[in-house]
């Protein structure tokens, strides 16, 4: 159960993080501060679950707990910006794009930080798993 659950955390992570490349680098969408945050957050975790994979250790949460829930801060607060709930004088994005563009918005409210937003949740709760399930006992 334990590397089922690190192989998916290694498939959300990689898809986010290609995801996030595919919008920048192929539809030319440019990210806005809070976007490269969340990016900063995201891009290792590809790396650290899939070192897990290849040479499982017990030190998986210490090292990605930190990154995903520091990302998944960010993507609230996105989210929560993105929905009108925070103003816009409340955000890092003084320069460039504005943190409440839309580049996609599918049925009213998916949009690229509602992904970022998905991907870290499902991350954390992967990680919970784990934890709580003893897969990754710290000895």
């Amino acid at each position: 159960m334990g590397s089922v659950l690190v192989f998916l955390s290694f498939l959300v992570s990689s898809i986010a993080t290609l995801g996030s490349l595919f919008f920048s680098e192929i539809m030319n969408f440019v990210p806005c501060s809070m976007c490269w945050y969340q990016r900063i957050f995201m891009y290792p975790l590809v790396l650290i679950f899939l070192v897990n994979l290849l040479y499982p250790d017990n030190k998986l949460f210490k090292y990605a707990f930190p990154l995903v829930l520091g990302g998944l801060i960010m993507a609230i607060y996105h989210n929560l910006l993105m929905f009108g709930i925070i103003t816009d004088d409340l955000t890092p994005c003084v320069q460039g794009v504005p943190c409440s563009t839309r580049y996609i918005d599918l049925l009213g409210f998916i949009t690229i930080p509602f992904l970022s937003l998905v991907s870290f949740c499902m991350l954390f709760i992967f990680l919970i798993i784990l934890k709580k399930g003893k897969y990754l006992d710290e000895k």
